[in-house]
């Protein structure tokens, strides 16, 4: 199974965040997962750095508008390397060539990136995948904009297409459920 993690690239070395990133990895390659990462820095190395640790196979999907953007490059543990040019190649890239994906914490490209595979589940342009959004922030984001702000907009057949854990162990659980 090739598993896709999105997550920020803020979190250092220290951090509990990659600490937390890390463990994800290391538990997905001990499954037999194949990891999947946008391949750079903050949770996408600490996923990388667990699973290659743990004897997993690490893809780092990467693109030419990034690097030109910020000076970057893939992280010491990708083992395979999937490039393309465009930002959009990329996302495409990492949610369509994937068996499951999870979030962890970040920014505005994480949230591009459950937006855009939701988008994509919703119309059943991908098959049926766990989308499994990791920690408290997305859950809040979502019941505000579910239950408060945007209730009339998202079905609950579309709200169903998320699942959401509090954290890297009931996240896995939740995976392995499915």
């Amino acid at each position: 199974m090739i598993t896709t993690v999105f997550g920020g690239s803020a979190p250092k070395p220290n951090d509990q965040a990659y600490f937390d990133a890390q463990q994800l990895g290391d538990l997905l390659a001990k499954r037999g997962h194949s990891v999947m990462t946008g391949g750079y820095i903050g949770t996408m190395e600490a996923v990388s750095r667990g699973a290659s640790e743990a004897g997993g196979h690490v893809i780092g999907v990467t693109c030419d508008e990034i690097e030109s953007w910020r000076d970057v490059r893939p992280n010491q543990w990708v083992k395979e390397e999937w490039r393309y040019a465009t930002l959009k190649e990329r996302l495409n890239a990492l949610i369509e060539k994937c068996d499951a994906a999870f979030a962890l914490p970040g920014g505005p490209g994480t949230l591009t990136e459950i937006s855009l595979m939701w988008n994509q589940l919703i119309i059943q342009a991908l098959p049926p995948t766990p989308l499994i959004l990791i920690g408290k922030g997305w859950q809040t984001l979502f019941n505000q904009a579910f239950y408060i702000e945007l209730g009339s907009y998202v079905a609950q057949n579309q709200r169903d297409l998320l699942q959401f854990a509090p954290d890297i162990q009931s996240a896995v659980q939740l995976l392995e459920n499915s």
